[in-house]
């Protein structure tokens, strides 16, 4: 059976030796984002996601890695994100919120470090923010009535989404000039400053998300329900904001 790493730190060399060996010199780097970089990781449930950075002849040659990508799956390694410069570069206007949060969240495991130097537009974030919460709330309220009250549904509902709006709420900051910290309570209350909302339903969502929260199954629909209404707040926000 494959070993599953117990922190991401100690397959970085082996990861790298292994795709050297695929792409040689059309590798450029390799990026730890995600969990695994944010100090969320938790061995055996979280997947590892890294961002494979190539040259133009190694991403029209994907079908090296086959075999590298399968192996790595077997120990909990997502299946890489693949891209070149030129695509980082090109999709900041499409995708502006990923990559604030992978540059916020990353760790450089071999070669060029290709976010350090990333800026992003202010009105296609706000845009995208505007478009993602609008998008998680239709989401979300069709998911509530599927779920008919059953408290397990809702839970999943809240941790499955949650880890979306804390990359929207890193957006809403880079809005305001706000210096964005790294850990998800801080990020929470200084939206909930700058912004006029109230921090208390999110902080209790981080809890469902960790699994350390103490809330009764009949309690959460009320839960969700104040979640879905902060959202609609800041959603509506954000749908005024100019920048």
């Amino acid at each position: 059976m494959a070993k599953v790493p117990k922190n991401p730190e100690e397959i970085f060399e082996e990861l790298t030796d292994d795709f050297k060996n695929v792409f040689g010199s059309d590798l450029i780097s390799i990026i730890l984002y995600g969990s695994g970089a944010s100090g969320h990781y938790v061995p055996g449930k979280s997947d590892l996601n890294f961002l494979i950075v190539l040259s133009e002849g190694g991403i029209d040659n994907l079908d090296r890695a086959f075999s590298a990508v399968a192996r790595w799956r077997k120990r909990k390694v997502a299946i890489p994100l693949f891209m070149t410069k030129a695509e980082i570069l090109s999709s900041r206007d499409s995708y502006p919120i990923e990559f604030l949060s992978m540059k916020k969240h990353y760790v450089l495991v071999s070669g060029e470090d290709v976010l350090g130097g990333l800026s992003f537009e202010p009105s296609l974030l706000r845009l995208q923010s505007e478009r993602e919460f609008k998008g998680k709330l239709v989401h979300l309220r069709r998911g509530f009535l599927e779920a008919e009250g059953r408290a397990r549904q809702m839970r999943e509902l809240i941790k499955a989404s949650f880890t979306a709006f804390i990359s929207i709420f890193r957006a809403l900051l880079y809005l305001k000039g706000i210096d964005i910290p790294q850990a998800r309570r801080d990020i929470i209350n200084a939206v909930a400053r700058e912004y006029s909302v109230d921090p208390v339903i999110f902080l209790k969502c981080a809890d469902i998300k960790e699994d350390i929260d103490r809330i009764a199954a009949s309690e959460i629909k009320n839960v969700f329900i104040d979640y879905v209404k902060e959202i609609e707040r800041l959603s509506a926000i954000v749908d005024g904001m100019s920048v």
